[in-house]
């Protein structure tokens, strides 16, 4: 079993919501990505999502575009990427790891090669942001074959015949974008959040993770309540820039959030 959908489901039995933090590879370090990873799961991650940097991540906002381009100038590039969750693997066998990034640099290295590269690196899901869902079906099928979920993005954009087909294809579970715009900004509205949420809940036959605009432990709680877990990101992204040290930040971080879930 993919270790998202044995994760995923374990946090079910046990009646919990998932906390899945997203950090960018090499950022603010090169030489912190692996041991944040790891300070991350101390701090109650249950699944972690590895931001590829790319020179043009148009569905994030100043924050995580920051980091990509700090990590770009520090050359780290989907090699260093694959370097870091092997790393990561020598001592962490059971946490998932998904891929979040863009459609380019796995097209220039080739999917067939990325895919047999990143099962064996340990990887367990890939996110891309920019593959629409009608041209995502050979992509799928190479991931599939080597044990890969390529996770869905859904938005509250998303119209209820492009909803079915992406239910359909769901994988390890599916990224519903909390509102219409970048990771980062605050425009968030649990009442509005709760509403679409559902929709995209109904009949979907993986769990449903709410991301974007989530910054602490109360935003956290109010929009996992209307899903199966949430998606940290350009707040914890934030925090490690600023961090002296990137690792006790990190742990530290997702500790109250983690805390005021289980609450």
């Amino acid at each position: 079993m993919n270790r998202i959908d044995a994760r995923l489901a374990a946090l079910k039995a046990a009646g919990r919501k998932a906390l899945v933090p997203f950090v960018t590879a090499g950022d603010p370090s090169r030489e912190s990505t692996v041991p944040v990873m790891h300070a991350l799961v101390e701090g109650g991650a249950d699944l972690i999502e590895l931001g590829v940097p790319f020179s043009d991540p148009m569905a994030d906002g100043p924050v995580i575009q920051k980091s990509s381009e700090r990590a770009i100038e520090r050359k780290v590039g989907l090699t260093f990427v694959l370097e870091a969750v092997r790393a990561f693997r020598a001592s962490d066998a059971t946490t998932p790891v998904v891929l979040m990034g863009y459609l380019n640099p796995i097209e220039m290295r080739g999917v067939e090669r990325f895919a047999d590269e990143a099962a064996a690196a340990g990887v367990d899901g890939v996110l891309l942001v920019d593959l629409p869902p009608e041209e995502a079906d050979p992509v799928r099928e190479v991931f599939t074959a080597r044990g890969l979920h390529l996770i869905a993005l859904v938005a509250p954009t998303t119209t209820e015949a492009r909803l079915g087909p992406l239910r359909t294809h769901a994988q390890g579970y599916l990224y519903y974008v909390s509102f219409a715009g970048v990771t980062g900004a605050s425009k968030l509205d649990a009442g509005d959040v709760a509403a679409k949420a559902a929709v995209v809940r109904a009949h979907s036959p993986v769990p449903v993770l709410i991301g974007f605009g989530i910054k602490d432990a109360a935003s956290a709680k109010a929009l996992a309540a209307h899903g199966d877990g949430v998606i940290v990101g350009s707040a914890l992204v934030q925090a490690l820039a600023e961090a002296a040290d990137p690792v006790a930040t990190a742990r530290a971080f997702l500790q109250p959030i983690r805390a005021g879930l289980d609450g």
